[in-house]
């Protein structure tokens, strides 16, 4: 069982390390090779730790197997400070630290070793084997409070979700790894004093028999999975969260559509290129930025003809329905009242009665994407699921288009005569691109 503990531990980090490493369309992450030389670090000092490598290498020098997984997990400890100088300071402060790290890192294997050769010409001293312990655990808990503190630190200030819970999840495991470290505190003490505490130089049956192997077997292996999956866990999540962000983006302008083409065959002068149709997946947050925008600057467009009347009318039969106050029933006023306009624009009849003011919560909601999408999608919604109300103070009937404008409300067909300049006809050079109270695209004075 510690054989395909310590085994399968090994290659699970080595496929995390392969991960890190792999090409990313000629982009690789920051802090990709300090990564990379933790994951693989713990894999080796894991590796070197199974029993049937451990009897493999000690066939060669006696007991080595210890010196190369101690210095394999200071080597990952140092890759852990390494990849967060890279994250968090300037390049040249970031060299300059993990300078520092290095050099105190040879310095430290380097004492381990001379007092590792001179334990086995001596007999296996427990003195010699006592400062060799010093040292190891000395630079293993220096650099494990250090990771954690900044670890917690950072994970407050983060604002991607799964970047703070791997973060969090890292600390704890430099947790663990702080009591493994406090472990061999109390076994070196052990041993200075002669108090045969912990037998020496015993091993594990299990992960947790003797109940002694729960600090020195159990609390490495979990404290390594939870510092991998802690640093990895973004890495892993982020393809993920770009898959539905994609598809939250296709959905949403394709549920659109609909509204889009009523609002802009009544103000085809704000579509940014008719001629385009095609939507390249790539660009989906363009095209989304682009509708959206397009949406709402028909509806600045259409505010003359904008009717309290009809507002009204489309609140009363919202609170008929019990959605008034809610933003579905804000939605449904809102689509009422575009509905209306947009019949009155394609007669080029104004109504009759005062301008309705801006939907409710305009001027509090987010200006950012998500927020205008989430809000015109309630509209278009019920911009096709419910008819406006009849009393809606339509069109003076002085003038003779006032059956076409009702007639166009949402939920009823457009009078065939009444058709008006549509987004496939080319918009006039001096269109506006965007209105500055709207979300603009990255590229938004560029064709799609």
């Amino acid at each position: 069982m510690i054989n395909a503990l310590f085994t399968g531990t090994a290659v699970v980090l080595l496929c995390f390390a392969a991960y890190w490493v792999r090409g990313r369309g000629g982009h690789r992450p920051t802090g990709t090779w300090a990564m990379a030389a933790l994951l693989t670090s713990f894999a080796l000092a894991f590796a070197s730790y199974a029993p049937a490598v451990e009897r493999a290498v000690e066939s060669v020098v006696p007991h080595v197997a210890r010196l190369l997984s101690n210095t394999f997990t200071l080597t990952a400890a140092t890759a852990v400070l390494a990849f967060l100088f890279q994250l968090n300071l300037d390049r040249e402060r970031a060299d300059r630290q993990i300078r520092l790290r290095v050099i105190a890192l040879a310095v430290s294997v380097t004492g381990m070793t001379a007092f590792f050769v001179a334990e086995q010409l001596t007999g296996r001293n427990p003195v010699l084997y006592a400062c060799y312990v010093l040292i190891y655990i000395s630079y293993l808990g220096y650099t494990a409070k250090d990771f954690l503190l900044q670890t917690w630190a950072h994970s407050k200030r983060s604002t991607r979700r799964s970047q703070r819970w791997g973060l969090r999840t890292t600390s704890v495991g430099c947790g663990f790894a702080l009591l493994y470290a406090a472990y061999k505190l109390f076994a070196l003490i052990s041993i200075g004093l002669g108090l045969g505490l912990i037998p020496d130089h015993a091993r594990c049956s299990s992960p947790l028999t003797p109940f002694r192997c729960a600090f020195s077997v159990t609390a490495p292996a979990v404290a390594v999975l939870l510092i991998t999956v802690g640093l990895t866990l973004p890495a892993l999540l982020w393809p993920l969260g770009q898959l539905r962000r994609r598809r939250w983006e296709r959905n949403s302008f394709t549920a659109l559509e609909p509204l889009w083409r009523e609002v802009t065959s009544a103000v085809p002068e704000v579509v940014l290129d008719p001629g385009t149709t095609e939507v390249d997946s790539h660009d989906l947050d363009f095209h989304l930025h682009r509708r959206v925008i397009e949406i709402n600057d028909c509806v600045l467009a259409l505010r003359p003809y904008r009717r309290t009347s009809v507002r009204n009318a489309a609140a009363a039969e919202a609170a008929r329905r019990g959605t008034a106050g809610t933003p579905r029933g804000e939605a449904e006023v809102e689509a009422a009242v575009i509905a209306a306009a947009v019949a009155a624009k394609r007669t080029g009849l104004p109504l009759d009665g005062d301008e309705a003011p801006p939907a409710t919560g305009t001027r509090s909601r987010k200006g950012d994407l998500p927020a205008e999408t989430a809000w015109l999608l309630l509209v278009a919604e019920a911009y096709t699921r419910h008819p406006a109300p009849e009393n809606t103070g339509a069109a003076s009937p002085s003038h003779p288009g006032a059956e076409n404008a009702e007639a166009a409300l949402p939920g009823r067909p457009a009078p065939e005569h009444a058709e008006a300049a549509s987004p496939s006809h080319p918009a006039p050079e001096h269109a506006e691109a965007a209105s500055p109270s709207h979300p603009t695209p990255k590229n938004a004075g560029a064709a799609s």
